[in-house]
């Protein structure tokens, strides 16, 4: 089965051909990075503009990598949920005129399942049930992947996303936008131990995380420095920030495997790229002698691919829509 995929939820125009969700065909994406990177972040109006200018002729060179014709698509699947509201409007608009046109089945599909359906394409061995840290610039989740469709969360964020945090904390420090990689390789730069952070605790709620105290912490550490003139370890600071994010993440994914009894833990979103992060997940999955899997970092960022794997297993759980189908910005993994 191929399926035309559409991915619009952020920055990034993405369009691919998956087949039975596990097989890339193409995979083609327009990025954004470059202007907004001219205001320090994401301008939700021109990422709406500019997925209105691409995403044509992005779905034609994307069915020419995968040497497809309109009769060789069996379905078109779509994010419909959460991300910039405009910008999933564009692509969900786009894909619903597709699917009507060629007369196709339309796949609604939850950008999250996305992101964690990326490892069926990186990994053609993986089968639910399996335990899934989805980390990235909007949403922060430990998910109990039950089956291909049936996912219920564990744990959450009570605030900022991990990724949202990473991007404030790369401004402070005056990395270019988008502010994941270049803080990474800062961070590397440095053993840390120098900057004591706040690491937070959800009473009642042992797997839920909170990273607004963190995020505000650097800032003023940034902020105080600037001010009283005192040198800034921007070096140490961004690996003293990465422990403690990375802090609040593998022990609870971890404690996370325990309570489930899984012995397989997936990784997913922007944030698993981060290689510091990487590595902690590696160390603690060896010492609990689990399995881990990271997809390749070309698979962490926003991709059409991601969205294909996921739409297939929806497809097959009868999971479709008619054009009604509408747009939300915030929506739960097991809506």
């Amino acid at each position: 089965m191929k399926i035309l995929a559409f991915e619009s939820s952020c920055d990034e125009t993405a369009v691919a051909v998956v087949e039975d969700g596990r097989h890339i065909l193409s995979d083609t994406i327009a990025s954004q990075a470059d202007m907004h990177a001219l205001y320090g972040g994401v301008v939700p109006e021109i990422a709406s503009r500019k997925h209105v200018e691409v995403i044509a002729a992005l779905s034609a060179q994307a069915l020419r990598d995968a040497d497809c014709e309109k009769k060789d698509i069996d379905a078109v699947a779509v994010t419909y949920a959460p991300g910039l509201i405009g910008a999933v409007l564009v692509g969900l608009s786009f894909a619903k005129s597709v699917a009507f046109a060629w007369g196709k089945p339309l796949i609604p599909v939850h950008h999250v399942r996305g992101h964690i359906a990326a490892n069926y394409l990186a990994f053609p061995e993986l089968e639910p049930p399996f335990l899934a840290l989805a980390i990235s610039g909007g949403n922060t989740l430990i998910v109990d992947v039950r089956d291909y469709t049936d996912l219920r969360i564990l744990g959450a964020t009570r605030d900022d996303a991990a990724g949202e945090c990473f991007d404030k904390a790369a401004r402070v420090l005056g990395l270019p936008y988008p502010g994941g990689k270049p803080l990474d390789e800062l961070a590397r730069q440095s053993e840390g131990g120098i900057y004591t952070l706040p690491r937070a605790h959800v009473d009642s709620a042992e797997l839920d995380m909170s990273f607004s105290g963190l995020k505000t912490a650097v800032v003023n550490l940034a902020h105080r420095a600037e001010q009283t003139g005192r040198p800034l370890d921007r070096a140490a600071l961004a690996r003293d920030f990465t422990n403690a994010v990375s802090g609040e993440l593998v022990p609870r994914a971890m404690k996370a495997l325990t309570l489930t009894g899984y012995k397989t833990l997936c990784a997913a979103g922007g944030v698993a790229a981060n290689s510091i992060i990487r590595a902690d997940l590696k160390a603690s999955c060896k010492e609990m002698s689990c399995k881990l899997y990271l997809p390749p970092l070309s698979l962490c960022g926003d991709n059409g691919a991601m969205i294909g794997a996921q739409g297939y297993y929806e497809f097959r759980s009868g999971h479709t829509a008619g054009m009604d189908l509408n747009a939300y910005a915030t929506r739960n993994i097991d809506a």
